[in-house]
């Protein structure tokens, strides 16, 4: 760990001088509390940087969690192991991305047994936190068990002793973005009406005790449920997938769910404050957590150790090093085939901006990590399902 200043705390080995800068400057608002801590995965995101973790006091900054609210990870351990699964890989694959929709703006057209369940518990959330999610997107009900694109994905992983697990990452999709694109535009607002300057206007604020902040916290509390409920129904098709595949039922010997772009109420150095993960998960001492690497490397199932400086965090991911756009221009098809060589994935140069050389070295950011999480399990991939 490194001290940058009073406010910051600092866990990455690789960090660029744009992203330290963007969390010094979120560092320097006046309701921070204690301290701001950067996650060994962080890269510069929109307003605030991505892999930090952002305790404050009286006030919260919507961009702070992000525009996915909710996104984390899901794993489901069977009881098969890998030396069980067929030689058919491709046909796993099709069947899993026959049953959930891929892509941004895939949706499903209708809702399974499980779906309705979910979403009817939805609705009576909705209700209480007193919103219509259909203001925000009207076809919500149908996003529910959709995967989108970008870093989003649906893996079969084996572990370091063959055992096979299930693992995917998304969040609240379309409805979570808009909830949270329109709070931030909220909160953006407010400072022009206060005449409050900022070194970002995407670190916007709203102040307890508002209508605005109370608003924002019903709905961003929401899209945080529909994101577990969303993983939820895409593990059950997933699970449902491979036990058709392969024959036989799978037995759940465990199932892990965490976010990584969320807002919580938590106690640290003695106070209580809001503290917005974003690109983080939540690494208490003793709390389960899933850390993924990118497309071709190994993900982890980790436990936390409770870190206090690091606020009971620890990092989500392995950390882009370069843009999409910059990947594009770097990196080419056929490495892309040669670093996912041995994975069943589909073949298409739509993944150049997957390739994982585009993210920190996932060793790298685990060895930062040593003092955050303990490794339970390490995750090598089999079958890779990604939206375009």
């Amino acid at each position: 760990m490194q001290q940058i200043n009073k406010r910051l705390m600092n866990w990455a080995s690789i960090v660029e001088p744009a992203t330290m800068a963007q969390a010094e400057a979120t560092a320097s608002l006046p309701f921070i509390f204690p301290h701001v801590a950067l996650m060994p995965d962080a890269h510069l995101g929109k307003g605030a940087t991505v892999g930090s973790v952002i305790p404050t006091l009286g006030a919260i900054i919507p961009a702070a969690v992000g525009v996915d609210i909710g996104c984390g990870m899901a794993a489901v351990r069977t009881q098969y192991h890998r030396d069980e699964l067929g030689t058919d890989l491709a046909a796993l694959r099709e069947a899993i991305e026959r049953a959930v929709p891929l892509s941004a703006g895939a949706y499903n057209t209708a809702l399974t047994a499980t779906a309705t369940q979910r979403v009817e518990q939805l609705t009576k959330a909705a209700e209480k936190a007193g919103f219509d999610p259909a203001r925000y997107a009207g076809n919500w009900e149908l996003q529910l068990g959709s995967l989108g694109s970008g870093n989003h994905f649906i893996e079969v992983t084996a572990d370091e002793d063959g055992q096979v697990w299930l693992f995917l990452h998304s969040g609240s999709r379309g409805v979570g973005n808009k909830i949270a694109s329109h709070h931030i535009r909220v909160a953006q607002a407010a400072m022009k009406r206060w005449w409050i300057r900022l070194p970002d206007d995407d670190l916007a604020y709203l102040v307890e005790g508002t209508d605005e902040f109370w608003t924002y916290i019903r709905e961003l509390r929401w899209a945080q449920e529909f994101a577990l409920a969303n993983r939820d129904e895409m593990m059950d098709r997933v699970v449902a997938c491979f036990a058709e595949w392969h024959g036989g039922p799978v037995e759940e010997l465990e199932r892990v769910q965490c976010h990584h772009n969320y807002t919580t109420r938590e106690k640290h150095f003695g106070k209580d404050v809001w503290l917005s993960r974003k690109g983080a998960i939540n690494a208490a001492a003793g709390v389960p957590g899933l850390i993924p690497g990118s497309m071709g490397d190994a993900s982890y199932v980790v436990v936390g150790k409770g870190n206090r400086l690091a606020l009971d965090s620890s990092p989500h991911g392995a950390g882009r090093n370069y843009s999409r756009s910059a990947a594009r221009r770097t990196f080419t098809h056929e490495q892309l085939r040669e670093a996912m060589a041995g994975i069943e994935y589909r073949d298409t140069d739509a993944f150049i901006d997957e390739i994982p050389q585009a993210y920190k070295p996932i060793d790298v950011v685990m060895r930062d990590a040593a003092d955050l999480v303990e490794v339970r399990h390490t995750l090598r991939q089999i079958v890779n399902v990604k939206g375009d």
